[in-house]
């Protein structure tokens, strides 16, 4: 069980988990009628999910073959890979439409919303989140990603961590971030070059 869980989880539970699950079965009451019939639903359960995960994997093959039939270099950047850069260049769709990578990030809603009233001006702004939710949740998901490589993305989240923020807060600065690396991969189409 403690492999099954470590292989379905990509590794994040394992055998601490396994213990638990074990101890939570031995503590409950079990199904002591129809039995029989609990085991054909469960078994429709289970089928009804591994379907699904094929389709979802046969669709995934699908949006790298269109992927692949454009000049994109989206995937070289550690993390992302062919799914999210297709969501990534389907939302963007021509790059000539901004005019920086200032103009991409606002797109995508990751831009800060400015608070002010008067003299007050406020630090603590969130996201503004207007734009492309699409676009928004593909940069997001990237960033999440990219923050397990190794790489200058990972870097700037291990700052960011450090300075005391929070961990979707520190995500959200790179993904920001992420957003200013695709406009130029996309403008200057070409692959990712991490600055040294």
């Amino acid at each position: 069980m403690a492999s099954f869980l470590s292989e379905s989880s990509r590794g994040q539970l394992g055998y601490a988990k396994a213990e638990k699950i074990k101890v939570a079965a031995q503590n409950t009451f079990g199904i002591k009628v129809a039995q029989s019939a609990f085991k054909f639903q469960l078994k429709q359960l289970i089928d009804q999910v591994l379907f699904i995960e094929s389709q979802i994997k046969s669709l995934d093959k699908e949006i790298e073959f269109y992927y692949n039939q454009f000049d994109c270099h989206l995937t070289s950047i550690p993390g992302i890979g062919a799914v999210t850069a297709a969501i990534i260049l389907s939302e963007i769709s021509d790059i000539k439409r901004f005019s920086n990578s200032s103009s991409l990030v606002a797109y995508a809603g990751i831009d800060p919303t400015v608070k002010q009233s008067g003299q007050f001006s406020s630090n603590n702004n969130r996201m503004s989140k207007r734009g492309s939710p699409y676009l928004r949740r593909a940069l997001f998901l990237a960033a999440s990603t990219c923050t397990l490589h190794e790489s200058s993305l990972n870097d700037y989240y291990n700052k960011k961590r450090s300075e005391g923020k929070h961990h979707l807060t520190a995500v959200g600065a790179v993904a920001h971030k992420l957003t200013h690396i695709v406009f130029a991969i996309m403008r200057d189409n070409k692959d990712y070059e991490p600055l040294s």
